[in-house]
């Protein structure tokens, strides 16, 4: 007999994006069936050694990959779609988004080599879909990247808002304004919004965030002013921060030319599909522009947020392949600094300066603005939806408590309001918003190819490795257990030996009595040998020096 499922409880789950900055995912759960809702990816702070990537923890998803019936997509940014490929290789579904966004997904799923049979379906702003028992309105709003979309999910109960990042902007670059008109239907509309999901990343921001009309005047004086090379870095995806530079150098007669990865493939998925204007005269490769004058050049390129291996920072530390920042270059960084980097653009800055560079960032220049919505935008966006019940999101634990008490301000009873944690099950009827349980949820670290396959032990090891360094102790020994040769010490990042040749002496001598008083009592078990020798180490090491190193002995058989 089928089992019956209660159409007057809706539950939500946030599988990331709550209490942190990136890593959006959330999970609908309506009549057994289930939705996904974004699954973004999060860059590592820096004590994950050596990680490339955070995913959220998919276990959930794969226990009940029978009941998914589709994954929609509110924007194209890395933090809402990086880690689709990782999620499309365990479960096969459609993925329905706007063109810009799902042109961006296949990109990476080219990447990832799995772009055959995916169902990839486009979704115009301002249409209905339906996925499974779920009808999901795309609502167009602002946002740092175009075709950015609030979702409304439909349920027997009123439906529920999903407002991912957004923000009002009145003077948008592509005329696109929010559609406002559908946010107040449908919080006007019987029987009421049931719940709002809300970004909450500029909550602590007074007032309301400025349009990216704004920078476009700035990037223009920058341009009008400038007697040499302009260097501009930008978010890759930030399409319309690259139109209204494309345009000035259009303005002033200078030819462009782009540099960094990501910013070379989302130029050329954005033009393809029409939502990025160059004349094809403009373009030159970045090969050839030292056959231009100083003054005729724009170069476009990644690194705004001071990731070592970007094209700005190699620029800045003088190892780029084909260009280095050089006296009296004007270097534009049209970006804020994303919580957690603000050292590494810091040091970028500085290095620039140090070349010559003239450079102009946001804490001196309106060369940037938010695509997040300010106070007063996150309290129209209330006003206008007048939701049962809210759920702040997209941020981090301060910015939900923040967005909450704002929320209480235009008029949500405290009890209407829930501040969700990672793997919670928030379960919602007509009358009350409660957690109802717990799943298994959290982070999944990639490195390289490898997912999940570093966890807290490894990273513990990286970092001691990368605090004390490591003692490689080799000893051979023959069937009996007799020492042949050995044992030879090898260090690294610990001292330089040619330095410490005292100290490496003695800790030879003492794994060698400590090796001896082993064969003497017939002792021949590696386990008890190996940490015989970590032992006979520890002790002196830590006397003599004061530190720790990890000590790793290699026994060989002949």
């Amino acid at each position: 007999m089928p089992k019956k499922h209660n159409i007057n409880e809706v539950k939500m789950i946030p599988l990331g994006g709550v209490g942190e900055i990136g890593k959006n995912m959330m999970l609908v759960e309506m009549a057994g069936e289930i939705l996904i809702i974004d699954a973004g990816v999060m860059f590592p702070e820096d004590d994950l050694l050596g990680i490339d990537l955070v995913i959220p923890d998919f276990s959930y998803v794969k226990e009940n990959a029978n009941r998914v019936k589709g994954i929609v997509l509110t924007h194209g940014h890395e933090d809402h779609i990086g880690a689709l490929p990782y999620l499309l290789k365990e479960i096969n579904v459609p993925v329905f988004g706007t063109k810009l966004t799902l042109g961006l997904v296949e990109g990476k799923l080219k990447e990832h080599r799995i772009n055959k049979g995916r169902k990839l379906k486009v979704v115009n702003p301002g249409s209905s879909i339906n996925v499974g028992s779920f009808k999901v309105d795309f609502i167009l709003v602002n946002h740092s990247i175009a075709d950015t979309c609030a979702l409304a999910i439909h349920t027997p109960l009123g439906p529920i808002i999903y407002a991912s990042d957004f923000k009002f902007d009145q003077t948008p670059i592509d005329g696109e304004v929010a559609d406002f008109h559908k946010l107040a239907e449908l919080g006007d509309n019987y029987p009421g919004v049931l719940a709002l999901f809300a970004d909450s990343t500029n909550v602590e921001r007074e007032g309301y965030t400025l349009s990216e009309k704004v920078v476009g005047g700035t990037i223009d004086d920058i341009f009008r002013k400038a007697r040499n090379r302009i260097v501009v870095a930008t978010f890759a995806s930030n399409i319309h921060r690259v139109q209204q530079i494309v345009d000035a150098a259009f303005k002033y007669n200078r030819k462009i030319a782009f540099t960094g990865r990501s910013m070379i493939n989302n130029i050329e998925i954005a033009r393809e599909l029409g939502y990025l204007i160059i004349p094809e005269d403009m373009i030159v490769d970045i090969r050839n522009i030292s056959n231009l004058p100083d003054d005729k050049i724009v170069l476009l390129t990644t690194g705004s947020q001071g990731e070592p291996m970007a094209a700005l920072t190699r620029m800045a530390r003088g190892d780029h392949y084909h260009i280095n920042i050089k006296d009296g270059d004007t270097v534009v960084i049209s970006a804020s600094a994303i919580p957690g980097n603000e050292k590494l653009v810091g040091q970028t800055i500085n290095q620039l300066f140090k070349r010559g560079a003239n450079v102009i960032y946001e804490d001196i220049s309106g060369v940037h603005v938010s695509g997040h919505a300010s106070q007063e935008e996150l309290k129209l966006m209330l006003n206008l939806v007048k939701p049962e019940f809210f759920v702040p999101v997209h941020g981090e634990f301060r910015h939900l408590h923040r967005h909450a008490k704002l929320a209480e301000e235009v008029g949500i009873p405290e009890k209407n309001i829930y501040i969700a944690d990672i793997g919670d099950v928030i379960s919602f009827t007509k009358r009350r918003v409660k957690k109802v349980g717990e799943i298994r949820a959290g982070q999944v670290l990639v490195d390289g190819l490898g997912v999940g396959d570093v966890g807290n032990i490894v990273l513990r090891d990286r970092k001691l490795l990368s605090e004390d360094g490591i003692i490689i102790v080799v000893v051979t020994i023959d069937k009996k257990g007799k020492i042949l040769s050995g044992p030879d010490i090898i260090t690294r990042g610990f001292v330089y030996i040619r330095e410490s040749e005292e100290l490496i002496a003695e800790a030879t001598s003492r794994v060698e009595k400590a090796l001896a008083e082993c064969e003497a009592n017939n002792i021949t078990e590696w386990s008890v040998l190996k940490s015989t020798i970590r032992d006979a180490l520890n002790d002196y090491i830590y006397k003599k020096i004061k530190r720790n190193p990890m000590i790793l002995p290699i026994i060989m058989q002949v």
